[in-house]
Formats: structure tokens, sequence, C-alpha cells
């Protein structure tokens, strides 16, 4: 896909995430429209997997260690084609497999996230594997910068820089907002670009909800042969919606009906701001 074509599946995108998380009367907002930029990039754009290759040992694998924002996940496995659309309206109803954290039992999803710091252990994991058995995929993981506190994540940083993981991707969504206040204030991260670089990443930063800069720091993977990836995304919490960004409160909260057609009018001035730059 080019990078306008992007561009404007990310709003359809974000339309998506809002109407089945209010429909669903549940679900983490801010943190899913900070990050679908990220998840739209790497399903259309960068990742050799699809539902005709999910079963192949070669496709890339994607793990969503933030798992709580499963519903951009969700939105964009739909749009590829691994689950029919109508399926996303089922979130969080009764014998639904879309619960509110991912799950193998929806098609295309890797593995079951959601306990915070889980995923990038995973993730080196496969990664190693793929070394071990000399196949070519690579292995993307996305965390949110809230659970970069657990400590799980900096031994699995070990393990990925000891056996030189260069095809080891790790993504981090870093909105700097998590469910109790901000980051620096909960448990302070900084600096992340000396943390992630003394544990032997190759490290690269972008502004996480521009679509062409996200193009251009994944062509440019592997960044160091030899050293894991890290990309660390600077994102707005809520992005896309004015009254949601930067907003604590949308953590976890779902839209009323007059918030869900505020938003929807803003993204759909958004789409027409973007087709008539073609």
């Amino acid at each position: 896909m080019t990078e306008q074509e992007l561009r404007l599946k990310s709003v359809a995108y974000r339309k998506t995430i809002l109407n089945i998380i209010h429909h669903a009367k549940a679900g983490h907002t801010g943190g899913s429209l900070s990050c679908i930029d990220i998840l739209n990039v790497l399903y259309n754009h960068v990742m050799n997997v699809s539902p005709e290759t999910f079963a192949d040992p070669n496709r890339d694998r994607y793990i969503q260690s933030k798992g709580h924002a499963v519903e951009a996940l969700y939105t964009v496995l739909a749009d590829r084609g691994f689950f029919p659309s109508e399926a996303l309206y089922t979130l969080s109803r009764y014998r639904s497999h879309f619960v509110g954290h991912p799950t193998r039992k929806v098609p295309g999803i890797e593995q079951n996230t959601g306990a915070l710091g889980h995923g990038l252990s995973v993730a080196v994991g496969l990664a190693l594997a793929a070394k071990k058995d000399n196949r070519p995929y690579r292995v993307f993981t996305l965390l949110g910068d809230g659970e970069l506190t657990e400590g799980s994540n900096w031994e699995a940083s070990m393990s990925a820089a000891h056996y030189r993981l260069d095809n080891l991707v790790v993504i981090v969504d870093r909105n700097e907002l998590q469910i109790s206040g901000p980051t620096e204030q909960v448990m302070a991260l900084e600096s992340l670009v000396d943390k992630f670089t003394a544990f032997g990443y190759a490290v690269r930063t972008c502004n996480g909800n521009d679509i062409g800069e996200l193009m251009r720091v994944f062509a440019a993977i592997p960044f160091v042969p030899g050293k894991p990836n890290l990309i660390l995304a600077r994102t707005t919490k809520g992005k896309g919606v004015s009254f949601m960004e930067n907003a604590l409160n949308w953590h976890h909260r779902v839209p009323t009906d007059d918030e869900l057609t505020r938003a929807l009018a803003e993204l759909d001035q958004a789409e027409q701001q973007l087709k008539a730059t073609v």
C-alpha cells in the first residue's frame, strides 16, 4: 500500500475501533487509538503474514504484549480477512471469542496475552527458534510503556541481546499515560533510549502516529546486524479524536452516543482532508 492509502486506512480503523467499543460497552479506547497506526503499517506494509500464509512456518510473527488494546488488533485482522468483519460486533458478548485480550481462539492471533510483561519473553523465544531452525521469519512485538516496569521485559531483553536476535523487532507504544496516571509519575522510565541501548538493542525513535515515519523506520530493519531492534514509537493516547487525546480518563472508557457522533464527525473530516490532498 502507498503512504496515502495507509493514512486513509488508519482513519477507517479508528472509526471501527470506536464503533465496536461503543457497541460492546467495553474496551480500551485510548491505547487502541494510540497504537493503530503501528498495526496498520505492520500488517499492510511490513509483515509477511496473511490468512493464506498463517500456517506457513516461515510467516512473520506478531505478539501483542500490550494485550488490553486488543480492539486495534481485532480491527486490523478483520480488515485483512482473517475473519468476517461482522464478528467484531460480538466483542465482549456471551460465548464470543472476541474478549478483552488476545486469544488464540481468534484467527490470526499467535499468542494469548494480557498479563503485562509476558509478550516480549514469548517473542524472544520465537525469534531464537527461527535462528536455530534457520528460518527467515521475523518476530514483532508491541509493548505498552506502562508495562516496562515489569522486570520480565528486562530479563527477556538480556536474552535477546545475548543470542544476537536481529530478527526481533520490539516496538514500544510510548504514549506516556497508563491507567493510574502519567508513566513518569507512576514509575519513571526515562531515559528509555539509554536503558534499551545499555541492554544491547539497536534503538530508533519515531513518531508512532506518522505513517511515513513508521514506513521508513521499519524499512531500515535490521538496524545493526547481530542486535535486536527497538523502536521507541512516540504516540498520543486517544490519537485522532481531539477530546480523547492525552486524556487519562480515556484509557478504559466507552464513548456515549453523543461522544461517538462527535468523534466520527472529526474522523470524517480528517478523511475528507486526506482525500483532498490526492
